[in-house]
C-alpha cells in the first residue's frame, strides 16, 4: 500500500534573529567613550498610522507573535527529535513538503541509512522512520501504542467508522469475523471468477498489440484486469460491467490521493474531494451489490461470490460471530478490500510480467512446470491443487515481491507515548512509518539481495525459509493483510496464464528499474511490454 521523501534539496533553518538581537543587547552595555548626539536631536520616524489614528502597536504584536510562534515551532521540533539522526531545524511550517512531491527511492535509502530510527517533519506533524526489521516489526506488534493511519486523508476516503481504523479486540473481533471471507472454501469460489476475468483480458491484451508495433505502457491495462477481477470476485453477478467501468475509472482519483501528506481541506478541485466523489459512486454500487446478494442468498441461491459466501455464513444459525450487517456495513468493508488490494497488487502484478520478461531462463522453468501440469490441456480450468503444485512459480512470485515490494512501507500513528526503545519514547499523535524494504533486502538473510533469485525459496533449510520475519512483504502483527493467500494466489493464476498464452518483449525504459516508493507511484511508462499469442504445444 505511503508519499515522503528525504535526502534531496534539504534546507537548514537559521535563526538569525536571536543572534541580532543578542549582539544588539551586547553593544547597549558596552560604555563608550564617544559623545552621541542627545536623543531630542535624533529624527524618529513616525509609525503608521491607520483608521482613527491609532498606531500600529498591532503590527509590532502580531509580528512578534508569529516569530515566537515559528521559534516555538523548532523548539517542539527539537524536544520531540532528541538525539534521533534528522536535520536540526525544520522548514518553517511546511518542514520537508517539498521533498514529499518528488519522493525518490534513494532519498528514502538516505534517511533509513541515518539510523535505525529518524526523524523528520511535515507540516507539523512529528514523523519518526524505522528503518530496522526490529523496530519496524515493533511498530507493526504494537496495537497498544499505535494504529494504521495508512495515509493522512484515509479516513477522509474511507470514512472513519470504516473497520480498518478499529484497533484492539474491536478490531480482533471484527476481523475474526471476515476471517471466513478467505478460507479455502471460499478462494475455490474466486479461483474461476479469477481465471475467467483474467482470460478475458488477456485477449484484449492481444487484440490492441496487433494493432501497433510498439510496446506500450501496462500500468493502467494491468489496474483494469485487477480492478475487474476484485470486483467480480467480491460481487460476482451483482454487479454491472457498466458499473465496474465506471468504479475502474473513478478509482484513479483514489489512487492520486494517497500521498503521505496532503491538503488537508477537502476543498472542490483538490485531490481528496475527488477522491470522496470517487468513493461516493463506487458506495453507491457496493451497497446495491450486498441488497441483491441478501435477495439472491434468501431465493436459495448457491454462494457464487465473496458477498454470497459472507451472506450465506451470516445466516447460518451455528455461526458463532453471527450479527446483522447492513447493506452500507458490506459496502464499507468491500471498498476496504478494494482499498487494499487494488494498487498493492497491480504493483505485484506488473513487477512480476517484467521480471518474467527480463529473465527467459525463468519464464522457461515456469511454463515448463506448467506444461508438467496441465499435460497438454491448457485450457483446462485452474483448482487450487492445482495452484499448490507450482513450486516453481509460486517461489518466483514470492521473490518478485520481496525484490521489488508493492509497498514499500505503512504509516502508523501513536495513539499515546510509545517507548520504542530503551533511550527513545515517540511523543503521542507521532506518525511512525516502519520500513518493509530494508528487511527484505537484509544481506545478512538475502544473499545478493537485490538479485532475483526464486531458488532461494525452495531450499527448506535456506536462509530466507529460516527467517520468516523478515518476509514481511504483507505486513505483520494484528493488521497484517487480510487477504495474502488470496494476493498471492491471484498473482500467480495471472502469471500462470501469462506464460501459456502470451508471449512479451520488454522495451526497456530509464524507469524500468526503479522501484516505487508506495504503490501508487509505478511510473507510467516503468514497463513497456509488447504481447503476441503463444502456442504452448510449441
Amino acid at each position: 500500500m505511503i508519499k515522503q521523501s528525504q535526502g534531496r534539496n534539504s534546507l537548514e533553518f537559521v535563526p538569525t534573529m536571536s543572534a541580532n538581537l543578542k549582539d544588539a543587547s551586547f553593544a547597549a552595555s558596552m560604555p563608550s567613550s564617544t559623545p552621541s548626539a542627545p536623543l531630542y536631536n535624533l529624527t524618529v520616524p513616525a509609525l503608521p498610522t491607520f483608521a482613527g489614528g491609532k498606531s500600529a502597536t498591532w503590527f509590532w504584536t502580531t509580528t512578534t507573535i508569529i516569530f515566537s510562534l515559528l521559534a516555538l515551532e523548532q523548539i517542539v521540533y527539537r524536544y520531540k527529535k532528541r538525539h534521533l539522526p534528522g536535520d536540526k531545524w525544520t522548514i518553517p511550517l511546511i518542514g520537508k513538503f517539498a521533498d514529499s512531491m518528488s519522493p525518490t527511492m534513494e532519498g528514502y535509502k538516505k534517511q533509513w541509512d541515518s539510523g535505525a530510527l529518524s526523524a523528520i517533519s511535515v507540516f507539523n506533524i512529528f514523523i519518526v522512520m524505522a528503518s530496522s526489521n526490529e523496530f519496524s516489526r515493533k511498530i507493526l506488534n504494537s496495537p497498544s501504542y499505535t494504529e494504521p493511519c495508512l495515509v493522512h486523508s484515509a479516513k477522509q476516503i474511507l470514512r472513519p467508522e470504516n473497520w480498518v481504523f478499529l484497533n484492539g479486540k474491536e478490531h480482533l473481533s471484527y476481523r475474526r469475523g471476515l476471517n471466513s471471507l478467505f478460507t479455502r472454501r471460499a478462494l475455490g469460489i474466486y479461483l474461476p471468477i479469477q481465471e475467467s476475468v483474467t482470460r478475458k483480458h488477456f485477449a484484449t491484451w492481444l487484440a490492441d498489440s496487433a494493432k501497433t508495433p510498439r510496446a506500450q505502457p501496462i500500468m493502467m491495462t494491468a489496474r483494469h484486469l485487477n480492478m475487474d477481477a476484485s470486483l467480480h470476485v467480491f460481487c460476482g453477478k451483482h454487479i454491472s460491467d457498466e458499473a465496474a467501468l465506471e468504479i475502474s475509472d473513478k478509482y484513479w482519483a483514489i489512487t492520486q490521493s494517497l500521498e503521505l501528506v496532503n491538503f488537508p481541506l477537502a476543498l472542490p478541485g483538490t485531490k481528496v474531494y475527488k477522491a470522496i466523489q470517487a468513493r461516493k459512486a463506487a458506495m453507491r454500487w457496493l451497497e446495491l451489490a450486498a441488497k441483491r446478494s441478501k435477495e439472491s442468498m434468501a431465493s436459495g441461491a448457491e454462494p457464487e461470490c465473496m458477498l454470497d459466501e459472507w451472506v450465506q455464513i451470516l445466516n447460518d444459525p451455528s455461526y458463532k460471530g453471527r450479527r446483522e450487517f447492513s447493506d452500507l456495513e458490506m459496502a464499507m468493508v468491500l471498498f476496504s478490500f478494494l482499498f487494499a488490494s487494488q494498487d498493492a497488487m497491480s504493483s505485484g502484478l506488473i513487477y512480476g510480467f517484467q521480471h518474467m520478461a527480463d529473465n527467459p531462463d525463468m519464464l522457461a522453468k515456469i511454463r515448463a512446470e506448467q506444461a508438467t501440469l496441465r499435460q497438454g490441456n491448457y485450457d483446462k480450468p485452474l483448482s487450487l491443487e492445482m495452484i499448490d503444485q507450482m513450486p516453481y512459480l509460486n517461489a518466483f512470485v514470492k521473490e518478485s515481491m520481496r525484490v521489488k515490494p508493492p509497498v514499500t512501507m505503512v504509516p502508523y500513528k501513536t495513539t499515546r507515548a510509545f517507548p520504542i526503545s530503551d533511550d527513545y519514547t515517540v511523543p503521542v499523535n507521532s506518525m511512525v512509518i516502519p520500513s518493509f524494504y530494508n528487511s527484505l533486502h537484509d544481506p545478512s538473510v538475502f544473499a545478493e539481495p537485490d538479485k532475483l533469485d526464486p531458488e532461494r525459496w525452495l531450499d527448506p533449510e535456506g536462509s530466507a525459509n529460516k527467517n520468516p520475519k523478515n518476509y514481511i512483504v504483507f505486513g505483520s502483527g494484528p493488521h497484517r493483510c487480510i487477504a495474502l493467500e488470496y494476493a498471492h494466489m491471484n498473482i500467480v493464476l495471472v502469471l500462470a496464464t501469462a506464460a501459456i498464452m502470451l508471449d512479451m518483449e520488454h522495451e526497456i525504459t530509464p524507469e524500468s528499474n526503479e522501484v516505487e516508493i508506495i504503490a501508487t507511484l509505478f511510473p507510467k511508462d516503468g514497463c513497456r511490454l509488447k504481447f503476441s499469442p503463444r502456442n504452448p504445444d510449441h
